[in-house]
């Protein structure tokens, strides 16, 4: 059991179990934007003082001090970051740091903007609404911006990052230029493309395995004030799959792909390109307004009957953002009230609470019935599997709405993932993610039994499993689906690094969460 009910008793646990949604909007909501307001101030201070790349090094020395006392100490204890599971975004809390030597790592500060090479360079804690809050005021965006503010840089790309734009730029690792990582033996390096290659394939997926992530370049593109937004909707399975891989492969023309999809034969397909001018003000659209539906509600109204599709412009960070309220459809769970025109009114502008707020004040029987009655899991499977991927979901689970992102995973020597091949050895860089968030409404439902069902599809297929959520497969299972052997080689290659940290599966398998 964790988190604040172990401190107050019983009373406390019966709130948090039978009134968690009232908790959740009187309690959890006004520290939120605390929470929000407190680090908006602190960080655009740090920001606009550039008092961050001199503390930044300061930082570094101090992380470096840890991992040498671990050295000299000589401790059987392997090293993991010491931020606790409950901060982190992924709806489980890893309890594997309670037998391990927790690193204190505070690096949460955009260190520089550099415009003239179009790279900003990061501390792995930053966040994506700290990303856009900087950038965007600055004319500059990434060309990858996962939608929920709070995900962070070193998330992202140690474990999962994507967002619509990932069918034209790829995953978020992608745009990443250059990494400083420490190792084990406390030293700083710095990889790029040409600079330590190897490792700098590597980190991408490796969970903090094979050292601390410290700072991160990354790619930036000029920001533009709206996104065009299409609204397509289709009425049966093998539409949307033929006109979601038609948009997909079209990136020329669309800046931004998804698919919301609210049964097996409804979906809405959404294409956005970014502009610098609204042709329409009447399609002016400023979703992330306070009395604004829910995102993902104001999508399905596109199938209402006899509705062939529409348009709208919409201010690009509130696009970027536009699953943030409503945590996609996960808060509809907690608060049901909370797409209420009257909420909307008085507390719209607070949602959502802090996903680690949520965490941190779950009750043990809470989360009980959360493991065994919700999914919230993400599949990468290739786009010629779209169709029967979506029927697979749908046996297994009937849960909806699901969220299509098409993305490339891109080919290059090493790393943990690779590209489809056919059985012609022909390659395609084109994979989709299906999110599927929720309660499933298939009966009977065991959760363990329905994920490993979906685990082995997505391996027949040569997919990928997003690994920020319960993983139920073997160690082998596991290594079938990630390539290891270039992480396996570099492991051995760097100094004490197996001695010194966990594997991957050690820290993502159900057994290190329970």
């Amino acid at each position: 059991m964790f988190g604040i009910h172990i401190w107050f008793g019983p009373v406390l646990e019966y709130i948090l179990t039978n009134h968690r949604n009232l908790f959740a909007t009187f309690v959890l909501l006004p520290l939120s934007v605390l929470f929000d307001m407190f680090y908006y101030v602190r960080n655009k201070v740090v920001f606009y003082l550039s008092s961050a790349p001199n503390l930044h090094d300061k930082r570094v020395q101090e992380v470096q001090s840890h991992v040498r006392k671990w050295n000299e100490d000589g401790t059987e204890q392997k090293m993991v970051t010491g931020r606790p599971g409950w901060l982190t975004m992924s709806l489980r809390v890893g309890k594997y740091k309670r037998t391990q030597r927790c690193i204190p790592i505070n690096l949460r500060d955009v260190l520089s903007v550099d415009v003239e090479n179009e790279i900003v360079r990061v501390e792995p804690l930053v966040t994506m609404a700290q990303i856009t809050a900087t950038l965007n005021p600055l004319g500059w965006t990434l060309p990858v911006v996962p939608e929920l503010d709070d995900l962070t840089v070193g998330g992202l790309i140690m474990g999962f990052g994507i967002e619509t734009s990932s069918h034209k730029y790829g995953l978020f690792q992608y745009i990443c230029t250059a990494y400083e990582m420490i190792l084990a033996d406390g030293s700083l390096v710095r990889c790029t493309k040409t600079e330590n290659p190897e490792l700098f394939q590597t980190i991408p997926w490796s969970h903090g395995t094979l050292g601390f992530l410290v700072a991160v370049e990354m790619k930036i593109i000029r920001y533009k004030k709206f996104v065009h937004l299409k609204y397509i909707p289709t009425r049966s399975l093998k539409h949307m799959v033929s006109k979601f891989e038609e948009v997909s492969r079209d990136t020329a023309n669309n800046d931004f792909v998804e698919c919301l999809q609210y049964s097996k034969d409804t979906a809405v397909i959404m294409v956005g390109k970014m502009t610098d001018t609204c042709a329409d003000a009447s399609k002016k659209n400023s979703i992330g307004r306070w009395y604004k539906p829910w995102f993902f509600k104001h999508v399905q109204t596109y199938l209402e009957p006899g509705c062939t599709g529409g348009d709208e412009y919409i201010p690009t960070r509130d696009y970027y953002h536009r699953h943030t309220r409503s945590i996609f459809w996960y808060l509809e769970d907690i608060m049901p009230h909370g797409n209420h025109p009257l909420f909307r009114l008085f507390l719209g502008w607070a949602v959502p609470p802090k996903i680690s707020l949520l965490k941190l004040t779950e009750s043990e029987t809470t989360r009980r019935l959360m493991e065994a009655n919700h999914i919230v899991q993400d599949m990468l499977v290739p786009v010629s599997t779209l169709e029967q991927s979506v029927m697979k979901f749908h046996t297994e689970l009937d849960l909806y709405p699901l969220w299509l992102c098409p993305m490339k995973i891109i080919e290059q020597e090493m790393g943990l993932i690779h590209p489809y091949k056919n059985k012609n050895g022909e390659v395609d860089e084109l994979f989709v993610d299906i999110g599927a968030y929720g309660a499933p409404k298939k009966r009977p439902f065991v959760a363990r039994d329905a994920l490993r069902n979906i685990e082995a599809y997505v391996r027949s297929v040569n997919g990928y499993q997003a690994l920020y959520a319960d993983c139920m497969m073997t160690r082998e299972e596991f290594r079938i689906m990630f390539d290891h052997k270039d992480y396996d080689r570099l492991r051995k290659k760097l100094p004490l690094c197996e001695k010194a940290f966990p594997e991957i599966y050690d820290k993502i398998s159900k057994q290190a969460r329970e």
